[in-house]
Formats: structure tokens, sequence, C-alpha cells
């Protein structure tokens, strides 16, 4: 008989009886796969059970297009010596699943390899966290009617706002997560993790021209989060954006001030800096931030922080993938580097703590040291005073895609909304700008920080090594000097 975990801990209760009871699985037949692990020397191991529910829903000329709803269930098994990873996983738990998995990793050690394999199965100490958001399943929170419903009266929203919408199209999409983690020392963490997201996207037409423009959010909750209100923001906001992309004039090219405003454009510092405080980049030498510590990297004024732990936020992680609870990490402090985002590997083998960015995709992967909200503090300067100040530059308020050169820290960012600034008032929408930079170097010509921090409306994913995990961005509204404006006018 399965015997129940040892807590009090209701995230932990809820991850035993999804991921253990069902497969008659005990404590102890966890500790028999550590001692296979541990027949040769390793460092760190842990196993890592998940089960997924997810499903997304599309809404183009008023009706659903597309609609889909997956489970995944598994476990990965990792073992770790040195700076060797060896690792596999099962879509299947099971003991055998697990025993195959763990004999699997053994050989991957013996070998010396550093890679993952798929294993085709045959026929302690408990982390206590703080929940950050409910256990909420958002599937099971609104129905299939009032999830079309939802999605139909977003478009509705859009098309009343104006007559030049001729397209709009909706995106719905909601994940229950369960996740157990349990390592080589005894601990066991788990978390329950809800998200869900709508997004939607415009075309406005005018004299023959055609502009897009587009909004959304979400978080760690479930539908209720889209209410009326929401809904009618993330309209104004797309079809505002369409209409002012229909006056755009070509942006002009040069080195000129830039003004970012406050949320979403936190997406260039999660890019082009962000990336380079990873522990593994920098265990490597690879980032521009290498050996950096204690060392002023950015102008007086400017303090970076990854917090995982804002409740409900799309980032934020009760624990991470490790089972090491989220906290919140300061990174640049008035300019100066104080900390690295680490996992579990990267901070033993460079003598710091984890900082509970452990993060993996799925069970399917291994972990590696990511982002979960990552944002710039709040400054002195009110934003008014920030575009005062500039006689010729760029406000950009909203970007698009963009690529980064973790080793160099060059980026080029396109803007998907931006304006003149001339004369110290904004004037004229211009489309096509680029920004183009090195993350390091803009840092230190960081001139002015608003006073008005604030965090995107939960929209962000990231890609590293193949892998995509939510997260948050945020900053306030800064002005950066010197920065090459790339355009067409």
């Amino acid at each position: 008989m399965t015997q129940a975990l040892a807590s009090t801990d209701p995230l932990l209760e809820t991850a035993e009886q999804r991921l253990l009871a069902p497969f008659d699985l005990a404590p102890g037949a966890l500790a028999q796969v550590f001692g296979l692990l541990g027949a040769h020397r390793i460092d760190d191991a842990d196993l890592y059970f998940q089960a997924t529910q997810s499903e997304s829903w599309s809404l183009e000329e008023g009706i659903v297009k597309s609609g889909s709803f997956s489970i995944e269930c598994g476990v990965g098994v990792r073992a770790i010596a040195g700076e060797k990873t060896a690792f596999a996983y099962s879509d299947e738990i099971s003991h055998a699943a697990l025993d195959d998995a763990a004999r699997a990793t053994r050989a991957i050690a013996r070998a010396g390899q550093n890679r993952r394999v798929r294993v085709v199965p045959r026929h302690a100490n408990v982390t206590l966290p703080v929940p950050l958001y409910p256990q909420a399943d958002p599937i099971a929170s609104l129905d299939a009617q009032a999830k079309v419903a939802l999605l139909e009266r977003l478009e509705r929203l859009c098309r009343a706002r104006d007559a030049r919408v001729t397209q709009v199209m909706a995106h719905l999409g909601g994940e229950h997560e369960v996740v157990l983690i349990a390592r080589a020392d005894g601990s066991i963490a788990a978390d329950v993790r809800p998200l869900v997201r709508l997004s939607v996207q415009v075309i406005a037409e005018q004299d023959g021209r055609r502009e897009s423009g587009s909004a959304g959010g979400g978080g760690r909750s479930d539908y209720a989060h889209f209410t009326d209100a929401v809904l009618a923001d993330y309209a104004e906001r797309a079809v505002s954006q369409a209409l002012t992309n229909l006056e755009a004039r070509p942006a002009p090219a040069g080195t000129m001030s830039v003004v970012l405003g406050p949320g979403w454009p936190g997406i260039l510092l999660h890019e082009a800096i962000g990336h380079g405080l990873e522990g593994d980049f920098n265990r490597k030498g690879s980032s521009a931030f290498a050996g950096r510590l204690g060392e002023r990297v950015a102008a007086p004024g400017v303090t970076v922080v990854d917090d995982g732990t804002i409740p409900l936020r799309r980032g934020s992680l009760t624990v991470d993938d490790e089972g090491t609870p989220a906290q919140r990490t300061v990174l640049i402090e008035d300019g100066v580097l104080r900390a690295y985002l680490q996992d579990r590997m990267n901070a033993r083998l460079m003598k710091m703590k984890p900082t509970g960015n452990g993060r993996r995709e799925s069970f399917a992967h291994i972990t590696l040291p990511r982002m979960t909200n990552t944002y710039m503090l709040a400054g002195p300067h009110d934003p008014a005073e920030i575009i005062a100040s500039v006689k010729k530059g760029i406000y950009a308020v909203n970007f698009g895609g963009g690529q980064v050169d973790i080793t160099n820290g060059k980026f080029v960012f396109s803007t998907a909304e931006a304006y003149l600034i001339e004369n110290g008032k904004v004037t004229q929408p211009v489309k096509g700008a680029m920004l183009i930079g090195n993350g390091p170097d803009a840092l230190t010509r960081v001139a002015m920080v608003g006073t008005d921090m604030k965090l995107d409306t939960g929209v962000g994913t990231c890609g590293k090594e193949g892998q995509s995990v939510p997260v948050g961005v945020g900053q306030p509204t800064l002005r950066i000097d010197g920065l090459t404006v790339g355009g067409t006018g």
C-alpha cells in the first residue's frame, strides 16, 4: 500500500495524490532509485515528476478556428557529477519506468557523457514553501461555451472601437501543472501551477494601408482573471496601436536618445542584460558580465532584480524545478553587479548559493538557470520630465521581436509602437524603428529613471537552448542616451 507523505503541506498532498499514489509509489521507492543512481560517484541527483493539462482556443473571422487539449505525464531522472549531467526521462510513471530511467542515467554517467535519452518503460525532508497562487484548475473554471463567448466578447469590443478594424484574431490558453521534486538529500518539494493567457491581434485598414496592433495578458490564476474591464483594456490597447501605426511615418535613423516606456519594454532588459546574468554563461566565461561581481556595470540609480515570489504573476514559482523556494535576487544594485541567477549545479561549481532559478520546460528537459520576473526598480524622475529633457529622439512604448548575442551583449530590437520626440514633446508616430546597441554598454548610458515602474500584463515566454518557460518583465520609463536607431526615414 502506498504511504502518504508525512506533511501538512497542501501542495505536497496534492502532488502525492496526483503523481505517486495512483502508481503505487511511496517515498521508500524513491529512495531505491537514488540508491541505483549512487552506485557511481555523484554530486547531486533528483527526480522530477510532472502532470500537465493544457488547452488552447483560437478565434478568427468571428468563429473558433481551432481548439486543442492535451495531457502530459512523466518523470525525469537526473544525476550530476562535476560539470557533467546524466539525464533520462519517461512519459510513464511506474516502478519499472523509474528503474529503467535510473539505470539509463547511471549508464550515461559512467560513459561520461552530457546528454539526455528517453526511456521506454517495461509493462524526507519536506520543503514547505508559501504558495503564491491558488491550486485552481483554469481549464475547469469555465465550460466550453463560456470560453468561446469570452473570445467573441473580446472580438466585439475590438470591432466596436473603430470601423477601420477589418480583422480580429484572439487566442485563449490555460494550463494546470502539478510537479513533485525529490532530491538525493532526502528533500521533497511540490508545486501546483495554474496559468492562463489571452491575446488579441487586430488589423486596421485605411486608404489601402493595413497595420496591426496587439495586446494581451494573464497570470497564475484561472479564467476569472479576464474581467470585462481587462477585456476592454486589451481591446483599447490593440486597436489604438493599429490606428497609431496607420498614421506612422518612416522612422529616422541615427544615434540619439531613446525613451523606453514602462512595463513590456522591459523585454529589452530581459534579453540584452538578463540572460547575461544567468549562472551557466558566467561560470563558462561566455557572458559579458563574467567575473565582474562587485564592479560597476550600470549607471548610478540602476537597480535590477529578479523576483519569483510576486503573487499570481506569470513568471512566479512557489518552488523552482529543483525544489528550491523562489526568491527575490538583487542582480544590479545602484549600478553595481551583485549576483547571478543560479540553479543548484552552477551555484555549487561557482561556490555560490542557489537563487531559486533552476527551470525546465518539462520532465523531458534538463534544468537550466533561467529568469522569473526580471525588472528595473523605479527612480526619482517624473515620466513627463524625462520626455521634456529630450530635444530629438524616439519614444518606444511597445516592442516586437529582437535578437541578442549573449557573449558580447549586442542586440537589435524592433519597435511595435514608437513616436518621435521633438523639443521635449511626443509628436509623430513612426514605423520601422530598430534599436541597436550593446546591453552592458546601454546600462551605462541610462540617464534618467522614472517613478512609474510597471510589470508587463503577463504575456512573456522566454526561450533558451530549445526550452520555453513563462516569464515576466518590467521597468519604469527610462532615458538611454546614444543608442543607434535604425530606420528608413
